[in-house]
Formats: C-alpha cells, sequence, structure tokens
C-alpha cells in the first residue's frame, strides 16, 4: 500500500512539472491586457540627457545570433517592422534593471544604447510616438523594434500584430543639444521651436499686463492667479504650445497657465502658493531639459 501511494504521489508531481509554466514567465503566449477599463494613457515620453548604462554595452548572444550594442544612438535611424509585447512580460524585469510597464511609452531595440529615445512614425498611417528605449529586442529577422501595447495603441495597430515603421533616435547631449535622426544638431529650444526666454525675471507688472492677454482660440479658466509661476518656455507654435503644456502638466502634477502676447505663447507652470514648492520645482525643471526657466510671483 505504501508503494503505490509513493508511485501515485511521483505521478501526481510529474504530472504538475508538465503542467506549469516553464521558464521565467508564466504565460506561454504574449497577449494584450486581460482587462483595459479604459483606452490607455498615451502620453509621449519626455526625451532628455541620461547617461547610459554600461552594463548594457557589452556584446550578448541569444539564440545563436551575435549582438554588438551601439555606443552612441546619435544619427540612428531604420527602417522595418515594428512589433508589440504586453501582458506576458507586464512587471517583469527587462534589460535596463527597470520593471516592464505596457501601458508605459517604452520599447525594445536590438543594439541602440540604453536606455534610448526614439521617435516612431507608423509609415501606414503617419501616426508618431516618443518612446524610451530600455530593453533589448525583438529577437527576430523581419522586426527592428518592439513597443509597449501603449505605444502601439497610439500608433494604431495593437489590433495586429506588426506594423512597417519609421525609427529616428532624439540623441541629447549633456549640453541639452538635440540630434533627430539624421537631421542636423540643434539647441534645445530650437528642438522645441520656442523663442529664447529673457535671462532675468521680467517685471511684475509686464507679467500681469502679459496674463490680462489672453488667445481666442485658448479656454477661459477660472483659477485663481496669485502665487508663484515658473515661466517654462516662449513658443510661437500654438499647438506645439498646448502639446508641451499637457506634457508638463501631466509630469508635474501642475496646472498650466499660457498668457498670449502678440503671436508668443508663454508657457508656465502654475500657480503655485508655496514658495518652496515652486522653487523644488524649478530646480528639477532646470535638471530635465529647461535650463533657462525662472520663478515669478503673481498678485493680482
Amino acid at each position: 500500500m505504501r508503494t503505490l501511494l509513493l508511485i501515485l504521489f511521483a505521478s501526481f508531481i510529474l504530472a504538475a512539472c508538465k503542467s506549469a509554466p516553464t521558464g521565467r514567465y508564466t504565460q506561454h503566449q504574449d497577449t494584450a491586457p486581460n482587462h483595459v477599463a479604459k483606452v490607455p494613457e498615451t502620453l509621449d515620453a519626455v526625451p532628455k540627457y541620461e547617461a547610459y548604462r554600461m552594463f548594457n554595452s557589452r556584446p550578448y548572444k541569444v539564440l545563436g545570433k551575435h549582438y554588438t550594442p551601439l555606443t552612441s544612438g546619435k544619427g540612428f535611424e531604420e527602417v522595418g517592422y515594428a512589433s508589440w509585447y504586453g501582458q506576458k512580460f507586464h512587471g517583469h524585469l527587462t534589460s535596463n534593471g527597470e520593471t516592464y510597464n505596457m501601458f508605459a511609452m517604452s520599447a525594445a531595440h536590438k543594439t541602440l544604447p540604453l536606455p534610448s529615445y526614439v521617435r516612431v512614425t507608423n509609415l501606414d498611417n503617419n501616426k508618431q510616438a516618443i518612446v524610451r528605449v530600455n530593453d533589448r529586442g525583438p529577437f527576430h529577422d523581419n522586426r527592428i523594434i518592439d513597443l509597449s501595447y501603449a505605444a502601439a495603441v497610439k500608433l494604431g495597430y495593437h489590433n495586429k500584430g506588426t506594423a512597417k515603421v519609421k525609427i529616428e533616435v532624439i540623441h541629447f547631449d549633456p549640453d541639452n543639444n538635440v540630434t533627430v535622426g539624421i537631421s542636423p544638431t540643434v539647441t534645445y529650444d530650437e528642438y522645441l521651436g520656442i523663442a529664447p526666454l529673457p535671462s532675468a525675471p521680467i517685471p511684475s507688472s509686464e507679467v500681469a499686463a502679459n496674463a490680462s492677454v489672453q488667445s481666442d482660440n485658448l479656454p477661459q479658466t477660472s483659477m485663481s492667479l496669485n502665487g508663484y509661476f515658473i515661466q517654462v518656455a516662449a513658443l510661437s507654435n500654438q499647438k506645439k504650445a498646448e502639446s508641451i503644456s499637457n506634457v508638463l502638466s501631466a509630469l508635474y502634477q501642475v496646472p498650466t497657465h499660457m498668457p498670449v502676447v502678440g503671436n508668443v505663447y508663454k508657457l508656465q507652470l502654475g500657480p503655485i502658493e508655496d514658495e518652496a514648492l515652486a522653487h523644488e520645482l524649478l530646480e528639477q525643471l532646470k535638471q530635465n531639459g529647461y535650463p533657462q526657466a525662472y520663478k515669478i510671483k503673481q498678485t493680482l
């Protein structure tokens, strides 16, 4: 009887081992999210200077093929097919040592330095997305990049496996000079299409006058404009101003204010009642690609 029980127990263990998923992931096949309550947030990744992670620069081998990562992504462009990855990899570590989030604007590439920022254009519909490359893959000969589920949604191909795309690295150097693909290198202000900011804060009387001039095309707001504002940029292109405004508002969780003088849209973050918080936000902006930002105080 004891021998029979041991045989039955061993059979049960073998059956369990055969049926359990093997390897690192609990899913055999990748899928879209099991449940999506709403369309995922698809704000572009915000490119900025980030030092490459040197431990990701070593040559490596996958499925019998050798890969040598690039030492720099500057001037890199490529055309080919993009795939996307989702539920199977969600929550697992990327090659960069970060946690993969299928709802973030990220991607995997076989040889680009990690991390890199890439503008991806779907050549079938001209939709674009900016993603942060923080992983390795896809390891298929006919695919050049693996995008997150959210990025695939923004590019309009999440309901099918692949799309033909063009990828262009958005390269920042330590001085915030920017090179997009094979285009000439420009300053950060030129990349954003913004006018130079004054080197010192403008007089409070001018601030009040600027705030009272609103564009006919911009929505009016009833919020109080008392407090501190961070002047981030001055742009002549309204759509670009609104796009950057949306990104910064979501990124820093601060309202935006955009007075218009002539044809120039003055992008400001605020109002912020606490001066210490305003100063902290200013320092973050300076470190993250807006070195000419400055703080102003406004009382109406």
